[in-house]
């Protein structure tokens, strides 16, 4: 008897600290990201990835600063969460977010921008511009970043030093 509920409570313990580290994606916008924003939704939803939409929840007029933060603040609490955030340009999200300790947010472009910004910089959170961006592009974008790995190595230390 004592066995068994001793062979529970590590069960239980094992899928506690199994479920706070799961990787969970954060995703938000600004009025002029939403549509981009949606279609990324779509696409995390496609691929069956599940994501906690942070809002804007309609095209109206928004601060990206009050975005941002929500955001960035859900990634920062565990190592493993990831946030995705779109305004017009990828810069104004990537700058309020960038204000986070622990928050390496990447404006990327391009495959290449967003592959590196995961390798070599440990990104955890990408910034798109809407406006920059074709959807497909965007969407390309998000999964290399989801996909790729940190390189760790030589580029840990340099991670430290942020």
């Amino acid at each position: 008897m004592v066995e068994k509920k001793i062979e529970f409570i590590l069960l239980l313990v094992f899928w506690i600290i199994n479920l706070t580290n799961l990787k969970k994606i954060f995703i938000s916008s600004d009025h002029a990201g939403f549509k981009l924003k949606e279609a990324i939704k779509s696409y995390l939803s496609n691929k069956k990835l599940s994501f906690t939409d942070m809002g804007p929840y309609n095209d109206s007029k928004v601060d990206y600063p009050d975005f941002a933060h929500k955001v960035a603040r859900k990634v920062k609490l565990n190592k493993n969460n990831i946030g995705i955030l779109v305004c017009g340009s990828g810069m104004g999200m990537n700058i309020a977010a960038n204000r986070h300790n622990n928050i390496r947010a990447a404006q990327c472009f391009n495959l290449k921008s967003t592959k590196l910004s995961r390798l070599h910089n440990d990104a955890n959170i990408i910034t798109l511009g809407s406006i920059l961006l074709t959807k497909k592009n965007a969407l390309s974008c998000v999964g290399v970043f989801l996909d790729t790995k940190f390189e760790g190595g030589r580029h840990s230390k340099r991670i430290k030093k942020i």
